[in-house]
């Protein structure tokens, strides 16, 4: 049976940081404010020479290099990303020429804060089947470029950044299950309201600006981490003690100590960078997961489990061994 595994890992973060005290500058907040309800203490911003394609082009480069391959090995880029750089073509089109890879399929997937989940179902499913042999999935957000820097009540909680995983074929087990699911009724609560066939004009161009009911949001996050982490348990036939590390989708260190609270996972085997990266979306699971590798925490044969929840509303989960 083959099987698709984690050969190497990526990440990249603008090198423009903005911590609390620099937004407490511009907008009426404060860093206790922000901390206090969101964990959050910085984010990293993108320079105006940097796209979602150029981050995610450098996850990409460094996930190769961890993996040990080269542009001919890859025969699928699918890029998670809600900010992509063009309507068409695809960022993963735009990274795909940029690394000198040909022939292979090259897609984006817009599941919001799930791209990256997706992004991983849909290649897991690819090698699986045989429809390829090496694939980057990565997640990249330049989020900073839909946030109404005056509204405190999101522009607190973005940033931007980019990571990549290398999955390949491999005999032994590495993804052991994957979920995804959506659920439109949600749309209006987590939205950017204009777009290229919806009110796009002079007059509603530049109110594309993320727009958040945060309590309904919080709310529905929470519950919806909780039962896609006990689906992808069931699925396996496991229990929550099989699992290492949890690396949700770093939204806000309140989601996240919640949905832990409500699995029974200890916030020692729960992996947050929210207070360093902000929520960065798509990209912030592989950012996450690259930063633990890194540090030492997770190690090779680590059972991992991750989770998302994102505008659509979107929400997926996977369980592997690292």
């Amino acid at each position: 049976m083959t099987y698709s595994r984690i050969a190497g890992i990526g990440s990249y973060l603008p090198k423009n940081v903005v911590s609390n005290k620099d937004l407490e500058k511009t907008m009426d907040t404060s860093d206790e404010w922000i901390r206090e309800r969101t964990g959050i203490k910085r984010r990293h911003i993108a320079a105006d020479d940097e796209y979602t394609s150029t981050i995610g082009l450098e996850a990409a480069r460094r996930a190769m290099q961890d993996a040990g391959v080269g542009p001919e090995d890859i025969d699928l880029i699918i890029v998670g990303t809600c900010t992509p750089d063009k309507v068409f073509p695809s960022t993963a089109c735009i990274v795909q020429r940029q690394l000198g890879v040909n022939g292979g399929g090259a897609m984006d997937v817009n599941a919001a804060c799930s791209g990256f989940i997706y992004g991983l179902d849909i290649a897991n499913r690819f090698i699986k089947t045989g429809g390829a042999k090496t694939a980057l999935v990565i997640g990249a957000e330049t989020l900073s470029r839909i946030t109404n820097w005056e509204d405190r009540g999101t522009a607190v909680l973005f940033g931007d950044g980019a990571g990549c995983v290398v999955l390949q074929a491999s005999e032994e087990p590495g993804i052991l299950a994957t979920h995804i699911h959506a659920n439109g009724e949600y749309e209006e609560l987590l939205h950017v309201r204009s777009g290229i066939s919806v009110a796009y004009d002079k007059t509603q161009a530049g109110e594309a600006f993320i727009e958040m009911n945060g309590n309904a949001v919080f709310k529905r996050a929470v519950a919806t981490f909780d039962n896609i982490a006990r689906e992808t348990l069931a699925d396996l036939d496991g229990e929550l003690g099989d699992i290492d590390w949890f690396v949700p989708h770093q939204a806000n260190m309140r989601i996240i100590k919640a949905a832990a609270k409500k699995l029974g996972m200890p916030m020692e085997r729960v992996i947050a960078t929210v207070d360093e990266h902000a929520n960065t979306s798509g990209a912030s699971i592989p950012l996450a997961l690259d930063q633990a590798i890194r540090e030492g925490r997770i190690k090779r044969g680590d059972t991992l489990m991750f989770a998302a929840f994102g505008a659509g509303f979107t929400w997926g989960s996977a369980m592997l061994k690292y």
